[in-house]
């Protein structure tokens, strides 16, 4: 799981496996694979390093 910061400066761990897309709308937009929606305030590639580094961390 990975950590992402809501707009309203509350931190949100979500589960990498379940997106779906992320859009930059200019707030960076994560779609879940269940249609939920996630503004994050990280940019889209700060939240594909965090996915990038959680699955080296799991698969060493």
């Amino acid at each position: 799981m990975i950590v992402v910061t809501k707009l309203n400066d509350k931190q949100l761990y979500i589960n990498d496996d379940y997106i779906e897309c992320i859009e930059s709308t200019p707030d960076t937009t994560i779609t879940m694979t269940t249609g939920r929606k996630i503004i994050a305030k990280e940019s889209i590639d700060d939240v594909i390093d965090k996915i990038v580094e959680y699955k080296k961390n799991i698969y060493r």
